[in-house]
């Protein structure tokens, strides 16, 4: 082959590339649930007298300046009357805590406060009180971009979570990836898929007629892959709210949510 084809046959490969690499589609930035919702599912959210999750911050209120345990003390005592001290600090989590070695969701923070210093009893992850608090202390930070650490001590739990998200798992050996990633916006039966982000939890859900936890959302998914469920709270859960959380990196943190 003579030296003047070779370097022609080169150069047309090369543009055919470029003209490849144009016309694929751009990568579009993730979108929060609320853009996937029916227009009345949106209306709701909008709206604090309509949206149903606002009865859990209710209950969150109540208890921020309510006295419990031994201690004698109150969330208010620590951090304000009004909780405005949490503003910001919600969209954080989860964090590595020093302490214990471990990564803590804003559940772990709660159960830590009210065992270790205010001496009462630890609350059951989906119980109301719980989410009210959790709903409560997220609502302070509503309309903030989401906003995890997941380098230093936070990067094995990160990369722990991405692998859980990226594991074929269950009956139907799929991964978190095969619908969030792979089909945003298809629809299954009567649901649509989105980008699966956790900036609306906790979310008051209309298929369970109440408000429930990110981590109750992953059981539920498990469940549908036909999957064996971790525990609300358990490591591997804990460590996939930190990828997901990291995916919306400056989506908007709209908790209490409303989602079909």
């Amino acid at each position: 082959m003579k030296k003047t084809s070779l370097i022609k046959q080169i150069v047309m490969f090369a543009g055919f590339g470029v003209l490849v690499a144009a016309c694929a589609p751009k990568e579009e930035a993730l979108k929060s649930g609320y853009d996937w919702a029916i227009p009345e599912t949106q209306a709701m959210q909008d709206d604090d007298f309509s949206n149903p999750a606002f009865m859990w911050v209710d209950i969150g209120n109540d208890e921020w300046s309510k006295t419990d345990g031994e201690a004698g003390k109150s969330c208010a005592d620590c951090h304000g009357a009004d909780g405005s001290s949490m503003k910001g600090k919600s969209n954080m989590y989860p964090v590595y805590n020093k302490d214990d070695k471990k990564l803590r969701s804003i559940q772990d923070e709660v159960n830590n406060c009210r065992t270790n210093r205010m001496k009462a009893k630890a609350w059951k992850w989906e119980s109301d009180q719980m989410l009210g608090m959790a709903a409560f202390i997220r609502t302070q930070s509503r309309d903030m971009p989401i906003n995890v650490a997941v380098d230093g001590d936070a990067a094995p739990f990160f990369e722990a979570g991405k692998e859980f998200y990226e594991t074929r798992r269950g009956g139907l050996d799929m991964a978190c990836t095969h619908c969030h990633v792979d089909f945003p916006g298809v629809k299954i039966r009567a649901n649509v898929l989105t980008n699966g982000l956790g900036n609306g939890f906790p979310t008051y859900r209309l298929k369970w007629q109440k408000i429930g936890s990110l981590h109750r959302r992953f059981r539920g998914c498990n469940k549908n892959i036909r999957a064996q469920p971790f525990k609300q709270g358990s490591d591997e859960y804990t460590n996939l709210e930190l990828y997901l959380n990291h995916r919306a990196k400056g989506v908007m943190n709209e908790s209490p949510s409303v989602r079909n």
